[in-house]
């Protein structure tokens, strides 16, 4: 006898043995109506479970089917003085089911269905069999027919749940490779790649593409892997509600999400609006703990390396006040301040480092005053109006920095030169560095 038939299972074989106890042994008389049991416990179940019609998998219903005569036989094995198996057919089922993600709860509901008519097939069968103390006969069969569903039931449970959790690893192990491929670049023409992206359905033409990336305002956050899924998890459910595709992982300190989504239904129709545009009023629903940032559109997953740079970028630019940020809307200016600043920073011209350090002493009146100009229109009256200021001092400090730095802040160019180099130093002091240094 196989060990596990020696350790599992004990109430069903406790109840077996009973039956054979009292002498019910009815396996002749079974023969007889198995296959109305059968048809029995098929109409029961159709009737009370409607997950089982509703479902559109035409191989649910002759499943269904061919489950209950498996029972219906095994009982007749048992009843015929079989030993308790390891009950493999209901494991397949099981298995079969959590592939197809039917729903436990219907399985487990007609099993409960499947009790009564192999309860009353079973009393009829001891009656006719000529069983005697057929009250004991009664509450023996209820007892065997109550052990062998819990044990059904058991199995199906766990071999369902071990599945789900098997499939879902495998789906997220694929998931996440997927994720990994778009993020870091690929050539399509390495089939390879090519193959799953197919499958997968990112290969198909008429897709609009772009990138979010969601990071917690203090990113120390980022390191408690429950509080990143939490994020992941948040960022799934605001999207689901959106005709969209998305892929969630993270990456550089970030949740980001790949999001997908047809540009048009053929090429005969409209665009539909700009997929970033459509999901930017749905991330302000993430709350205030997080900032945002949104790629541009992009027409194939070969830029989406591209579109995580620039989701990057538009998180650097979010804030508590502006806690959504789409890279599209940044100015250029801003976006060549930080682009340059790094480079501002590592080799400053002798000028920058003059200017920051006398406008420090100068309690940055300045810089102030470059400002006010270029906000003037570089109208000297209405410059001297906005600081409050006399003309002449505004001259004044004008010249004061041409002869410190050799620009002449009256001259455009000159203008737009000093001011660019004034927001570099001081973008890099938001960042944590000490304007002195340069």
């Amino acid at each position: 006898m196989p060990a596990y038939q020696q350790t599992e299972h004990g109430a069903l074989r406790r109840a077996l043995a009973q039956l054979a106890e009292i002498g019910i042994v009815p396996a002749a008389a079974l023969d007889q109506t198995m296959e109305n049991t059968h048809s029995m416990i098929h109409d029961a179940v159709l009737a009370e479970v409607q997950a089982f019609s509703n479902s559109g998998n035409p191989d649910v219903l002759p499943e269904l089917d061919r489950h209950g005569s498996d029972h219906v036989h095994e009982i007749r094995r048992l009843m015929g003085g079989g030993e308790v198996g390891g009950f493999e057919f209901v494991r397949a089922h099981a298995h079969r089911r959590a592939a197809q993600r039917f729903p436990l709860e219907a399985m487990l509901h007609a099993y409960r269905c499947g009790h009564r008519a192999l309860s009353h097939w079973l009393q009829d069968a001891a009656i006719a069999a000529g069983s005697t103390g057929l009250e004991n006969a009664k509450s023996a069969i209820s007892d065997f027919i109550v052990e062998y569903t819990n044990t059904v039931i058991s199995i199906t449970t766990s071999e369902y749940v071990d599945r789900i959790r098997a499939l879902a690893e495998a789906e997220s192990d694929h998931r996440s490779e997927l994720f990994n491929i778009l993020l870091n670049g690929y050539n399509e023409s390495d089939g390879r790649v090519a193959r799953p992206f197919k499958r997968a359905g990112y290969r198909e033409q008429r897709q609009a593409y772009c990138i979010a990336a969601v990071q917690p305002i203090n990113i120390s956050e980022m390191e408690n892997p429950a509080r990143a899924q939490r994020i992941a998890n948040a960022l799934t459910e605001t999207l689901a509600a959106a005709s969209i595709r998305m892929l969630v992982g993270t990456r550089n300190n970030a949740v980001v999400a790949v999001v997908s989504a047809r540009r048009r239904q053929s090429g005969w129709t409209a665009p539909q609006a700009n997929l970033a545009e459509r999901i930017r009023p749905m991330l302000f629903v993430l709350g205030p703990a997080v900032l945002v940032g949104i790629s541009a559109d992009h027409p194939s997953t070969s830029f989406l390396p591209k579109a995580l740079h620039e989701a990057t970028i538009a998180l650097d630019f979010a804030s508590v006040e502006s806690r959504v940020v789409q890279f599209s809307d940044l100015p250029i200016r801003a976006l060549l301040v930080h682009r340059g600043t790094e480079y501002i920073q590592s080799a400053p011209p002798n000028w920058v480092a003059a200017l920051i350090a006398a406008d420090a002493k100068a309690g940055g009146s300045l810089v102030q005053t470059l400002r006010a100009f270029a906000d003037a229109d570089m109208n000297m009256q209405k410059a001297a109006r906005i600081l409050g200021k006399h003309p002449n001092t505004v001259y004044t400090r004008i010249e004061r920095i041409r002869e410190m730095t050799g620009l002449d802040g009256q001259r455009y160019h000159d203008l737009t030169e000093l001011l660019l180099g004034a927001d570099c130093v001081w973008t890099g002091y938001r960042q944590g560095e000490s304007p002195e240094k340069h």
